[in-house]
């Protein structure tokens, strides 16, 4: 029990900790405020707030064996979780179709990721979020007949959902955008290496030319000049690329820890549903099915920390609280 306690209450430090870190550091540094990270701001709120909201009540039940707080509470518990889990996997679904315009489309990218435009992108997954949630759980469409009428039972706070609720809920939150981004990042992928491919051609053309300048028309300094102006702007673009990139390699790395964490909980969750009474689950696969699936909510800071240069830095004058970067 006391590896236990310590396990969650680990996850749940870790989780408010680095969503924190990554919300204050967008707020506080300006080179981070840009259009790209309103979804990661959005996102690090979700984790953060499964960690306050989520978290504890559940750790409650593991520690107590029972549910001390009353049925009302219950299915403010169960629709959170429901809510801050769908609006996760809804906010990295955004930030790869996000990615994939800023890769494949990088001339017309900021007339297409408008502030407007983002800001609607974010109502539609909170909205949707609360509308798979809050909605059916307190009206009490999401359960079986026989546990609304169980239901007197204040100790005890299940989370039982019947055949059409469990399909549409998981369809949702979890099977449709995973579809959605992985085909969206297999997109991404492919026109990364074939745009890497490019880049080396014409750097590899660019300078060949500048070695031929050099040779036959080394007095020519307007020619001359306008290659080296050429040739910058060759560097900037690809320096540039570069960093579309990177964002698109920490994006897969999220995206494939998100699955990692969440997979299991979800094959789970649809099989129970639906073969009901004939598939038990020992209660100890279950609560690590939780468990791991939370465990994500305190992953994606540490990734960003590993993988992204001007989160890493950020985060390191955020910690080291001095003026210059340790």
């Amino acid at each position: 029990m006391a590896v236990r306690v310590l396990a969650m209450v680990l996850v749940m430090g870790a989780a408010v900790f680095g969503n924190l870190l990554v919300i204050i550091s967008v707020f506080r540094f300006e080179r981070l405020r840009i259009i790209a990270n309103s979804f990661i701001v959005s996102l690090a709120f979700a984790d953060l707030t499964v960690a306050l909201l989520v978290m504890p009540f559940n750790a409650s039940q593991e520690i107590a064996g029972r549910w001390m707080f009353g049925s009302i509470t219950c299915d403010i518990f169960n629709a959170n979780d429901v809510l801050f889990s769908t609006a996760s996997l809804l906010h990295l679904c955004c930030i790869s179709m996000d990615r994939y315009i800023a890769i494949t489309d990088p001339f017309h990218y900021e007339s297409k990721m408008t502030k407007r435009r983002v800001a609607i992108m974010l109502s539609c997954v909170w909205g949707a979020s609360s509308l798979i949630s809050h909605v059916p759980i307190h009206l009490g469409l999401y359960t079986t007949s026989e546990h609304r009428e169980s239901t007197d039972d204040s100790d005890q706070c299940l989370f039982v959902v019947n055949k059409i609720y469990g399909a549409i809920s998981s369809a949702i939150s979890f099977w449709t955008p995973t579809i959605v981004m992985v085909f969206t990042y297999k997109k991404i992928y492919t026109e990364a290496r074939k745009q890497e491919k490019q880049i080396y051609a014409l750097t590899k053309a660019a300078g060949s030319s500048v070695d031929n300048l050099h040779r036959t028309n080394g007095a020519n300094g307007a020619r001359n000049g306008s290659s080296q102006v050429d040739n910058a702007r060759l560097t900037q673009e690809r320096k540039k690329m570069k960093r579309e990139h990177k964002a698109a390699k920490t994006l897969g790395i999220i995206m494939g820890a998100f699955l990692l964490c969440w997979l299991p909980f979800f094959m789970w969750y649809v099989t129970t549903t639906m073969c009901g009474d004939y598939c038990q689950t020992p209660p100890v696969v279950v609560s690590l099915l939780f468990w791991v699936g939370y465990f994500n909510s305190a992953l994606n800071p540490l990734i960003y920390a590993f993988f992204n240069r001007d989160f890493r830095n950020a985060f390191k004058r955020l910690l080291c609280c001095k003026r210059t970067v340790c």
